[in-house]
This record gives structure tokens, sequence and C-alpha cells, in this order.
């Protein structure tokens, strides 16, 4: 070994020793309610596929004529000559959809919101950020090199406090908080947040990527769920999760999304996204437009599925939202108590430090429209077998 790389296995050797290590499975099948991983076909209970269109078949045609007519890639960033009619096309829907000025796309999420925050605030400024926002509003504020001020979760009176606390000591103040919190599946007090930001004129960002096809009318998020329509500076989204396939949305103040064609570095630095996946994106409003049945059975499968979880005695956590947490506390037993459900025919991971806190380890489970009730008791079925196994429940 390399002397100078000795370091790496050290770390590497340490992760395994405390349970941390994350074996990474691999996938044999399109996404959807059951899935082949490692060549065993189970029961999908880790996908954010939250309306089962990652393998829609009106999804898959888009994605090929897109193919057909467009050709595989953009060739360029889309300040250049990467910006194609359909990504134009998208964002107009996008805006459409939610009830907004105007809309801008990158290439995921995460590229969304270190676009967005090093855009609006710099070193001269200050963030006041949830203590459980996700990584990359994390990764975005420090890019962004403004001073970051945590607020506690979901806390709109901590937040106040720490405003006051910050008074005069900054040129401009953005308030971030993601929507739905994606560890735990609850859901920020936007409302209530609004109220305080607008109050001492703080611009207001959130990140709706766990909100989108899940909360609001129809999967139009976080937002419209609290009828906040023109009150949010900012709203981030990805294209990932509920909508089946891939890239990041900025949505809101036509002004903002002005500014971000022009000085969102992953926008003017990196190729634009594929043309499959923006048609993809397209036919999946398409259908979040045309109905709600999706959206509906998707709660429906989550009711159901957290009070049996319930009622056999594990500890779902505070989730409002499909987002179930199986909370187990360390994560060498989350670790075990994965690797027993996929014994049982269910695919669900574990989720340790430094993803959630030291302590709160879990089995995270995503529920989906395409899960069918039967499905959803075969699960239920091995939660109850392994639960007891184990001593987690009795």
């Amino acid at each position: 070994m390399i002397k100078r790389l000795e370091w790496v296995q050290q770390e590497l050797d340490g992760l395994k020793e405390a349970g941390l290590y994350n074996n990474i499975r691999t996938l044999e099948s399109p996404q959807g309610a059951w899935l082949i991983v490692d060549g065993k076909k189970v029961l999908n209970f880790c996908s954010n596929n939250y309306l089962g269109l990652a393998d829609h078949p009106a999804i898959i045609q888009a994605a090929k004529e897109a193919l057909d007519r467009y050709g595989a890639g953009p060739g360029a960033v889309r300040s250049i000559a990467g910006t194609m009619a359909l990504h134009l096309e998208l964002e107009r829907r996008l805006a459409a959809f939610k009830g907004v000025e105007a809309a801008i796309t990158f290439q995921s999420g995460f590229c969304a919101n270190l676009a967005t925050i090093p855009a609006l605030v710099s070193k001269e400024d200050v963030i006041f950020s949830d203590e459980l926002n996700h990584a990359s509003i994390i990764d975005g504020s420090r890019l962004s090199g403004a001073r970051i001020v945590r607020f506690a979760h979901a806390n709109p009176a901590d937040l106040e406090k720490v405003i006051h606390e910050n008074a005069g000591t900054y040129r401009r103040a953005l308030a971030i908080t993601d929507g739905v919190f994606s560890m735990d599946g609850d859901v920020a007090p936007l409302d209530q947040i609004y109220e305080i930001t607008n109050k001492y004129d703080v611009m207001l960002m959130v990140d709706d990527a766990h909100g989108e096809g899940v909360l609001g009318r129809g999967g139009r998020g976080i937002v419209d769920h609290f009828n906040l329509h023109g009150k949010v500076d900012v709203e981030i989204g990805t294209l990932s999760k509920a909508f089946g396939g891939v890239g990041g949305v900025v949505a809101g103040n036509a002004r903002i999304i002005e500014w971000l064609r022009q000085r969102g570095r992953p926008f003017l630095f990196s190729s634009a996204v594929t043309p499959p996946d923006v048609a993809a994106t397209i036919a999946a409003l398409d259908l979040l437009e045309a109905s709600t049945e999706l959206v509906d059975r998707l709660w429906e499968n989550a009711r159901y599925f957290k009070a049996a979880m319930k009622d056999f005695g594990f500890d779902t956590g505070v989730s409002t939202t499909p987002i179930t947490p199986i909370m187990l506390g360390e994560a060498p037993l989350a670790q075990q108590f994965s690797r027993e459900l996929f014994t049982e025919g269910v695919f669900a991971m574990p989720l340790g430090f430094p993803t959630v806190p030291r302590g709160k380890a879990r089995i995270r489970v995503m529920l989906s429209a395409a899960h069918s009730r039967d499905d959803l008791d075969q699960g239920l079925a091995a939660f109850r077998k392994v639960g007891q196994k184990l001593g987690v429940i009795h």
C-alpha cells in the first residue's frame, strides 16, 4: 500500500468496526414495487420513487421519443449551446404547475442548492438554517461564504430569536429550511416561518425535494400545501423522486430566476440535463395534472403501513408523511435488521451516522403508490418477524 494513502484504509477499517460502513447493493431491474437486487427478487422499501413513475410506460415512451428527436446529450452548458426547446418547455410547465412566476432547471436537486445559495448571499451576509437541513443546503451555504446561524429544528420561535440576536450584523439575510425532512418525515411549519421572515424582511427559501408529488393539491408541494403562493422567494426541488427522472428545479420570483441564469454556477459551468430526462419530467407533469390518483394512493398506502407498524410496537418517530423511519438506535442493530429483512425478501437499507445523528440509526421505509395492499402486507409480516427475532418488539 502507498504510505501516503494508508490513512484511507484506516478510516475504512474504522467505519467497519463501528458498524458505519455502507455496503452498497446493486439493482438489476427498473425501479418499482419489486426489484432484482444482487440477483434476488425483493420488495422495494428503499427508493424515493413515490408515485411509481420511474418505470411508467408513458414516461419511458417520452424519453425514447426525445432521444430520437434531440439525441442523447445536450453537448454544452445551458448558457452557451445547451439550451434546447425542451428545457424551456419544461421550465414553463414547472412554473405553471407550482404556481410561480418562473422556474429554472439544473442537473440535480443538489446542484440546484449549490447554484442558488451562493448566488443570493456571500461573506457580508447571513444564513439562518434549520439544524436538520439537507447536506446540499449545508454545502451550498458553506460555498456562499455567508455566516451560517442555525436555528432549532422546525422551531419558528427560535428562528425569530436568532434573527433578533444577529440584527444589524449583516447586509442580506436568507432563511432556509427543508420542506419535508428526508430522515424523519416531518414537515416544516412553513406558514409560521414565512410570517417571521416577512416581518424581518429576510429572504425565504425552502427545499421541497420530498414534498413535490407528495404534499399540496395533486402533489404541487409544500408552498401549495400552506397556500403561500407568491410569498416564498425561492423553492428548490428535485425531479428524481416523485417525478421519476433526474434533475433539479428552482421556482419562484422571476427576478431571482433571471439572476440564476446569469450567476448560477452549475447552470453556467456544467452541461445541461439530457433531452430524454427532460422529456420524462414533462410526461410526469402530464400525469400529475391529469389526475390525483397516484398521490391519493401514496397517502392511502402510508396511512395503512404506518398504522400497522405502530400497532406492532415499532417506533416510527415524528413522521407525518409517507417517509416512515423505524427507529432502532444504534447503527449495528440497524444494519443487522436490514440484513435480516433482505433474507425475508424485503429491501430496506439502514441509515446511521453521519446521515443521521449518532444513536438515532434507523430503517427508513420509503412507500410508493406502486405498492399494492398485498405488497404492504408482505412487508409488514417481514418487519414483525425480524422485529421479534431481534427483540425490538414483543
